[in-house]
């Protein structure tokens, strides 16, 4: 009792002289157009986020949030925005530390938040917090694209210890959702297997999505995902966040269901930590990368054009801009090929009508020729049996035939049969004492060290350097890291998976630099390296080896969510059974290309890839920088349908394809469009017909996008037409 009496009465003594106050609660609005994410503070200074979802009309609202809810939480910061480990929390943590004096205990308090505008749609918020133990900061950072709904995440993490702080774990965001109930799209694969979704309800516990591989990251697991929110969304209905990590090496995503009976979810995503706890010394910062995200409560639809959007304007390079039609020798030759077989396929560039030639893989090697996948990689010289008068040559004939030319490399690799292999032994990333264990009969070079990477920034600079009017790259990456050592990095061997990517991203900064609109491809062996973090630096990527248009129709479907179709490279292969008008139709969805023998195809089936080509040039702007909107979904009917319309709801095209080839299999009942102007008339006429063949939906008709939209049309999709175009244009 007398302790109760004298600790009321230092209580009011310190409250009277002004020592003892109750924090202020501080509340943090982060907007775009249609939604808001929303921080808060605690009596206790954590900072929380108890707010995700649809913008409110009236600011102030917010902060009326928190009391609404009743969270079965003794510990209090379960819903922080950024949880640390080893003081009150006791779930998965988004950061844990061992400080200089081996104390893993963290608490981070709110200390102050900055917002800069750096344009009228940019905004940047910074949030610090400290804790009051220790001199360790983490700033988290909130860049917001108002008009796209979409927001890049991340934090920065900065101490001034005595001595080396270890992080043991180190997120870029901590998202904390409310619902009933949470539904996980995620994705699995392999070579030319790639996105694959899988759907499932989220139960108590945690569901972790993560890679290991330390290159071709998204080869088994893409970063990619969707949470649908009270229940599975839909294309038009539902709330939904998509997300992606912009990092191209190991990354982890944790999703942990709250116990009951609050049910909240908490998403926590950055570099994975496996193997990789980051020494960080004083005043050094560590900045992770961004989770970007997207919500919206109109469905999946909605918020992929929103992802779309943003990539074009502020992600992919010249996203806004044109891009390259290209004939590709690889499947014409493999590596069997000299001069007077590349000459004859660069006059078929032109013949078919595409803008560009690219050399695929096998051009280089002499000590070690390239006449295979298991010798040459790393030895970047011209191979002189195969190429007498160099790449040189190759590119002046392009330009007689009034086409450009493009190069394959793949310069983060090396095979142990390679002069590289043998003059730089310390360049390369293997366990000494242990058996090489090779992927495709290749070794990582160790990027972490400058010196290789002025090598792979050579292997760029090099080829536009002799030859300046190189027009285009395709940058492959087809192995894993087996047996993870860096002999540059010595005892920090946990920082080789970290390094790795940000000493890729150096060279990719580089190159950009000094060729910031040479178009590059990135391509890992097919879809094994698709993300932002990349793409910031390329035109384009690779979805898959698997070019059976059948197979590309579910592939490109899914990619298409969280990337829009100028940066999906289509070629046109002989892979699949499907005639030649049903492969260029799925290739038309994106960047279109060529890999045939252009010489082995008909006069008709020429023809028709000639024509194929002008109709692009009439679509391709659409396609490009339209909205897109999925009609049809392949994993349940019987029919894909997909559309793309501009922003001026002027020009459509809708592609259809049939993915079921059963007796009876095809469109029964008329396709419904969207995206179009419901007062607006429209033309509707069939594209890319084969010689000779009629159209199967009537050219003399004109309809109002009231009509399309609510009754639609039917592509009459069948085994006699498995694939059907159509051009849809605004009446003047």
């Amino acid at each position: 009792m007398k302790k109760t009496y004298l600790t009321r009465l230092l209580t009011i003594c310190l409250v009277a002289a002004g020592l003892f106050v109750k924090a202020q609660i501080v509340t943090i609005p982060v907007e775009t157009q249609h939604n808001a994410l929303v921080l808060q503070t605690d009596a206790q200074k954590n900072l929380k986020m108890v707010y995700f979802g649809a913008k409110l009309n009236d600011a102030q609202e917010y902060a009326q949030i928190a009391k609404m809810y009743n969270p079965n939480d003794d510990s209090g910061v379960l819903d922080d925005a950024y949880t640390p480990s080893g003081s009150a929390n006791l779930a998965e943590p988004a950061i844990t530390v061992t400080h200089a004096d081996g104390s893993k205990s963290l608490d981070l308090h709110y200390i102050s938040h900055n917002v800069s505008k750096i344009d009228d749609n940019v905004s940047l918020l910074t949030v610090i917090l400290k804790d009051p133990a220790y001199p360790f900061e983490v700033k988290l950072c909130y860049k917001t694209f108002f008009k796209e709904d979409v927001t890049e995440q991340w934090s920065v993490i900065i101490h001034n210890e005595k001595g080396v702080v270890t992080l043991n774990k180190f997120a870029s965001a901590n998202l904390n959702l409310k619902a009933d109930g949470f539904w996980l799209k995620q994705y699995h694969g392999n070579w030319a297997l790639e996105m694959r979704p899988e759907e499932s309800k989220l139960t108590h516990g945690i569901k972790t999505i993560d890679s290991k591989l330390g290159t071709r990251a998204n080869l088994y697991q893409p970063s990619m995902f969707t949470v649908s929110m009270d229940k599975p969304a839909t294309e038009d209905e539902g709330k939904v966040l998509l997300g992606a990590m912009e990092w191209s090496g190991n990354f982890r995503e944790d999703f942990e269901l709250s116990p009951e009976p609050s049910n909240y979810l908490r998403l926590i995503a950055g570099i994975n930590n496996a193997a990789a706890e980051y020494h960080l010394k004083p005043g050094q910062e560590f900045v992770t990368p961004a989770l970007v995200y997207t919500y919206s409560s109109r469905g999946t639809g909605d918020a992929s054009r929103n992802m779309h959007r943003w990539a074009r304007k502020y992600k992919l390079v010249d996203g806004e801009g044109q891009r390259l039609t290209l004939l590709n020798n690889w499947e014409a030759t493999y590596f069997d090929f000299n001069e007077t077989k590349l000459a004859q396929l660069l006059k078929d560039t032109k013949k078919l009508g595409t803008d560009l030639f690219l050399l695929d893989d096998g051009w280089f090697g002499n000590s070690h020729p390239r006449n295979a996948d298991n010798a040459g990689l790393g030895d970047w010289q011209e191979n002189k049996l195969k190429l007498p008068n160099g790449i040189g040559w190759l590119v002046k004939e392009a330009q007689a035939n009034g086409v450009k030319f493009g190069i394959w490399i793949e310069p983060e690799m090396v095979n142990p049969a390679s002069d590289l292999y043998k003059t730089h032994p310390d360049w390369i990333i293997k366990e000494s004492g242990r058996p090489e264990k090779y992927f495709r009969n290749q070794l990582v070079l160790d990027l972490t060290n400058p010196k290789v990477q002025d090598f792979v920034f050579g292997v760029v600079d090099n080829l536009f350097t002799k030859n300046p009017d190189l027009a285009y790259i395709k940058w492959d990456c087809n192995a894993v890291i087996y047996n993870a050592h860096s002999q540059y990095l010595k005892k920090d061997q946990s920082h080789l998976y970290t390094d790795y990517v940000r000493g890729l991203y150096k060279v990719l900064d580089r190159v950009r630099a000094k060729y910031p609109k040479v178009p590059l491809m990135l391509c890992s062996g097919g879809g094994g390296r698709v993300d932002y973090g990349a793409l910031k630096y390329f035109t384009e990527y690779w979805p898959s080896d698997n070019t059976d248009p059948l197979e590309r129709i579910f592939i490109q479907w899914e990619y298409s969510y969280f990337f829009p179709a100028i940066a999906s490279s289509n070629h046109v292969t002989d892979w699949g059974r499907q005639p030649i008008k049903f492969r260029v139709d799925v290739a038309m969805m994106g960047k279109i290309g060529f890999d045939i023998v252009v010489s082995k195809l008909s006069e008709k089936e020429l023809a028709f890839c000639r024509q194929a080509l002008t109709n692009y040039d009439g679509v391709k702007d659409v396609i490009w920088h339209g909205d897109q909107y999925r009609l049809q979904n392949p994993w349940t009917n019987d029919a894909a349908s997909l559309m793309y319309v501009n922003d001026a709801r002027s020009k459509a095209v809708v592609f259809n394809y049939l993915v079921n080839n059963r007796y009876g299999a095809g469109t029964k009942v008329p396709i419904r469009f969207k995206g179009l102007d419901a007062q607006k008339k429209y033309s509707v006429k069939e594209i890319n017909l084969y010689p000779g063949s009629k159209p199967v939906v009537d050219n003399n008709l004109v309809y109002t996008g009231d009509f399309l939209m609510n009754v639609g049309i039917n592509p009459q999709i069948s085994a006699y037409h498995t694939s059907v175009v159509m051009q849809l244009d605004a009446m003047n």
